[in-house]
């Protein structure tokens, strides 16, 4: 016989139906585990009880979900980072995902750069941290976004050999994006990371331009779906997304430089849009003194500029946005900036649900993460406030969090203080 379930409630719960956007007061939510077993607001007897957890009314929250992150970005030196040891890089990204962890976000999708050994140093809890779907290296063609070779260097000079950093999986022409797609797959990646267009962190690409032909992206997501797998675009212009939506993508990551007819382009598509304000509001803030060049500060003024706008079209022309943020280095600490960064274009709520339920179905995963109902893993956190008029507990998560659940395991809980 196997072991008894380990069995928790928490009563007096208001509730947030990530689905539905809206709460659900003074329900009891049962967890054996790692999973939910009940949500109900009725009357519920629960025997061999290991621990009882009472809310006081407070809001309880699926764990929140990052959609765009970059767990081994442990530097704003992406060029740096690729060339340090594994070892060390492994050893900062522990760090840096534990801290994530604690700011609420129980699960995230890394965009490019962590490999499986993370994936699974966090699932057999050798590292504390949020559970990861990686991307592996992004795919690039010579002189892209991921090129970060500079100008006047004409050989390799960066190897992603051990599986981490941001450097890409350089490919031109259809055979060599099927082969480095297929690679990534080999490797084990959750999803395929492509670089549509031009991009500020890199010294060569021009911002609104496009990169790959249609053949090559739309080799690239053949490949991806042939593996059960989809493929995420980094683009910013309106042309280069709406070449990438065209080819098949299902997100749409940054995109800017949005106009009205490029968000119906993504909604008649089913295309997710995955902004990422926090990290233009951190490198317009410490880029001079980082050392970015003038080229890559105009190039993110040009951007920042329109981050904002590009939230509102896509809520308005029904386009499903999902929470990202896209920091490197030191700045993944303004990780929750987010939350205030798009409260002037976004409802609470529906800002709420981009971080929960809808990331979790641009992943592919709405029935175990970014939802509090049964057969769902028991990510949770209990806040103070009311989410329905704002989402300061959130974007503060240090004293806004009481209390914090990943898959049923307590991670931090302030209910006494």
């Amino acid at each position: 016989m196997g072991r008894p379930a380990v069995r928790q409630v928490i009563r007096h719960a208001r509730v947030f139906d990530s689905a539905a956007a809206v709460f659900r007061d003074d329900c009891s939510v049962v967890i054996e585990d790692d999973r939910i077993v009940h949500v109900t607001a009725e009357p519920l007897q629960v025997d061999d009880v290991a621990r009882s957890i009472d809310a006081g009314g407070r809001a309880v929250l699926p764990g929140l979900i990052d959609a765009h992150v970059h767990v081994v970005a442990t530097s704003h030196d992406l060029a740096a980072s690729a060339l340090a040891p594994a070892s060390l890089v492994a050893a900062e990204s522990g760090q840096l995902m534990s801290a994530m962890l604690r700011r609420g976000f129980t699960t995230v999708r890394d965009a490019a750069g962590a490999d499986r050994g993370l994936r699974e140093a966090v699932a057999r809890g050798l590292f504390e941290g949020p559970r990861l779907f990686i991307a592996g290296q992004p795919i690039s063609q010579t002189g892209g976004h991921a090129d970060m070779r500079p100008q006047g260097v004409r050989q390799p000079m960066f190897c992603a050999c051990a599986g981490l950093g941001i450097a890409g999986a350089i490919a031109d022409g259809v055979g060599e994006v099927r082969r480095a797609v297929r690679e990534q797959v080999r490797q084990g990646v959750d999803q395929i990371k492509i670089m549509a267009g031009g991009g500020v962190s890199s010294p060569n690409d021009p911002i609104d331009g496009t990169q790959f032909s249609m053949e090559e992206l739309r080799a690239a997501v053949e490949e991806a779906e042939a593996a059960n797998r989809y493929a995420l675009a980094h683009a910013y212009s309106p042309r280069a997304v709406t070449r990438a939506v065209q080819a098949g993508v299902r997100s749409i990551e940054h995109g800017n430089l949005i106009d009205e007819a490029t968000a119906r382009v993504m909604k008649t598509h089913g295309t997710y849009f995955v902004p990422t304000l926090a990290t233009y509001a951190a490198l317009a803030d410490e880029g001079e003194r980082l050392g970015w060049s003038p080229a890559m500060l105009e190039k993110l003024k040009y951007v920042a500029d329109r981050g904002l706008e590009a939230v509102r079209i896509a809520y308005a022309e029904g386009v499903p946005v999902v929470f990202g943020t896209d920091l490197l280095g030191h700045m993944h600490a303004r990780q929750n900036s987010e939350f205030t960064l798009r409260a002037p274009a976004v409802a609470p709520l529906a800002l709420l649900q981009s971080a929960t339920f809808t990331a979790a179905r641009l992943m592919g995963q709405e029935r175990h993460i970014g939802v509090l109902a049964p057969g769902a893993l028991a990510d949770l956190l209990i806040v103070d406030g009311d989410p329905a008029t704002g989402l300061d507990m959130l974007a503060t998560p240090e004293t806004g969090i009481r209390l914090l659940m990943q898959g049923g395991r307590v991670i931090t809980d302030r209910l006494a203080a």
